[in-house]
């Protein structure tokens, strides 16, 4: 990869279909091979949550699902199939908004999604993916495989694609980290005017996952891997739950 006044991005073509138990690091390492790409310390490698979770054994058949009561009753509500929204109600630890044809939940991970994050898009009919178990441990998982494998300490990011209150379309968030500075305190440091910055703290994993969804894509693309190279930050010891407001801090759900 050429020098760069700044940041580089690059999402290797052509990664097939991952299946359950696939080696994601060995994936990565293949994938960027066939660029001519060769990991260095300060890379961070992104992945998209789908390939993840595969790889976890995510995937659900709906035709497995017996939906509750509660589930019928919200279905009925929605307009959304029972068995996908037990689903939904599994992964959620409270319903925040429903109405016909949405459910907004706080995920038992702390994000606030639609239908859980779960997502239909690129698996086989009549199934359905979930999030991964455990993103963070997921990454920590990944990034000590590929230390082994290439000799470098690299970032993990997953990266999702999250609608935002107030805002209208998606955009690339991350869900998993390690090795990265998930949440970046700059409180302290000062200004071009040398004011000390007060209150500014910046999702660093958030801007990762985002800019590597520009070059990753959302339909079939195929490029669920992205490298990004020349962060101006260095490798910290974060993960994406350190992004989650606490519910005591939250004002608006």
């Amino acid at each position: 990869m050429p020098p760069f006044p700044g940041f580089v991005v690059a999402a290797p073509r052509g990664i097939g279909e991952i299946e359950e138990g696939c080696d994601l690091a060995w994936v990565v390492l293949e994938a960027l091979a066939r660029e001519a790409l060769r990991p260095e310390p300060g890379d961070v490698v992104v992945l998209a949550q789908k390939i993840v979770s595969k790889a976890e054994g995510r995937s659900v058949a709906l035709d497995d699902v017996t939906p509750s009561e509660a589930a019928r009753a919200l279905a009925a509500k929605t307009g959304k199939d029972p068995r996908l929204v037990a689903l939904i109600l599994g992964e959620a630890d409270r319903v925040l908004r429903a109405r016909p044809g949405l459910i907004i939940v706080r995920h038992r991970l702390g994000h606030v999604l639609a239908n859980a994050g779960i997502d239909a898009s690129n698996v086989p009919d009549g199934r359905v993916l979930l999030l991964p178990e455990d993103p963070d441990r997921s990454c920590a998982r990944i990034r000590a495989a590929l230390a082994r494998r290439c000799g470098v300490d690299l970032g993990v990011v997953i990266n999702d694609s999250l609608g935002r209150p107030w805002r209208l379309g998606t955009a690339g968030a991350a869900i998993g980290a390690a090795g990265v500075a998930a949440l970046l305190d700059l409180r302290g440091t000062a200004d071009r005017h040398g004011r000390k910055l007060r209150t500014t703290e910046l999702g660093l994993a958030d801007e990762i996952a985002a800019a590597a969804s520009i070059m990753m894509g959302q339909a079939g693309e195929s490029r669920p891997v992205a490298l990004l190279r020349g962060l101006p930050y260095p490798a910290g010891d974060g993960r994406a739950a350190d992004l989650i407001r606490p519910a005591a801090q939250d004002l608006f759900a």
